[in-house]
């Protein structure tokens, strides 16, 4: 990357002729690491100006780590990410819980510490997406584990069975998903309000049929793509939430307690095909197990920000034990017209 003069925090050494070095992890394409080769030298301030030489390594690797950078805190981090992207995205139509830490700058996924989060491109099953997904590290797993496992979409998708991809590119993915007080999130935190009207208008905006349910619940379902095509490479990449919002995601006990209490139509979430036909599990299964096959794990370490490509490359959580702190934030939203 080019761009100004890096301004570095406190004083630190004089200046060199590289303050950073640059190595690929994966076969020279996926995964780039660019490490800070000087003390204290402030990521946001490094990073002004340098938007599209970044937007360049996204395209070739999918995904930058940067390392050894002084990013000590939320406040660091929001400042690194807006050097990139001013404008920072809010989080509706959520499919698990969070916190805003700081304005926009969010918790990662505060699911059970002893699964694996299936990896998957962030919101596939909505609308609209962020097209960048911005990563801090402000506490590693103090136990084992955690690691956050990336896939390229350059290496899945060419695998994906054709008799899979030709019957998800004919009907699309249906995605039916029940909000409740007592059942996955209540309708009022995934979309952050209290006025059903919103709500109401959200789906219509986005073409999602909803059913207002007894006991303050709401059923949704939506037509959604199995494929969607960068915006800046044109390349068609796999792009959707089946394989992780599929029953068959959740341990076989869980499935069956909820299917016999709430039936299939009132499971937490599920995916369908687009006309509406069981997607079978080995289906599902198989696609998760590729991203599993062809994924790469870089142990966190504090301070680290990872920048992602969310069309190019698949993200995911690793179980881990102890305490860990992972935060999120995400840009450049793309709208699916094809939908709206």
């Amino acid at each position: 990357m080019t761009g100004p003069a890096p301004r570095r925090r406190g004083t630190g050494a004089g200046a060199v002729a590289s303050p950073v070095s640059r190595r690929v992890l994966v076969d020279d394409t996926f995964v780039l690491m660019v490490e800070a080769a000087v003390p204290d030298l402030d990521l946001a301030g490094w990073l002004a100006g340098r938007r599209d030489d970044l937007l360049r390594d996204l395209d070739a690797h999918g995904a930058v780590f940067f390392r050894g950078f002084e990013v000590a805190t939320a406040d660091d981090f929001s400042r690194a990410a807006r050097a990139v992207s001013p404008d920072l995205l809010g989080y509706l139509e959520r499919a698990a819980p969070r916190h805003e830490v700081a304005e926009k700058v969010f918790t990662s996924t505060e699911f059970n510490a002893e699964q694996w989060i299936p990896l998957h491109h962030e919101m596939s099953y909505s609308h609209n997406w962020p097209t960048h997904l911005y990563f801090w590290c402000a506490q590693p797993a103090t136990g084992s584990g955690g690691a956050t496992p990336l896939a390229s979409e350059r290496v899945v998708s060419p695998r994906i069975p054709a008799e899979v991809r030709e019957r998800f590119l004919r009907d699309g993915v249906s995605y039916v998903r029940n909000y409740g007080p007592h059942l996955d999130l209540p309708w009022q935190e995934a979309f952050q309000t209290t006025d059903r009207a919103e709500v109401e208008k959200y789906c219509a905006d986005s073409a999602t049929e909803y059913t207002w349910l007894d006991g303050d619940g709401l059923r949704t379902r939506a037509r959604r793509q199995a494929v969607a095509t960068h915006p800046r490479t044109g390349e068609t990449v796999w792009f959707n939430h089946a394989h992780l919002f599929h029953v068959s995601n959740m341990p076989a006990e869980v499935s069956a307690a909820l299917l016999r209490e709430y039936g299939p139509e009132g499971l937490p979430r599920n995916a369908y095909y687009g006309d509406g036909e069981p997607i079978p599990d080995e289906v599902v299964a198989g696609i998760r197990d590729l991203y599993r096959e062809h994924a790469v794990s870089v142990p966190w370490q504090r301070g680290d920000v990872l920048v992602v490509d969310n069309f190019l490359a698949t993200h995911g959580r690793e179980p881990f034990s102890g305490d860990r702190q992972i935060l999120v934030a995400m840009s450049d939203l793309y709208l699916n017209r094809s939908v709206v």
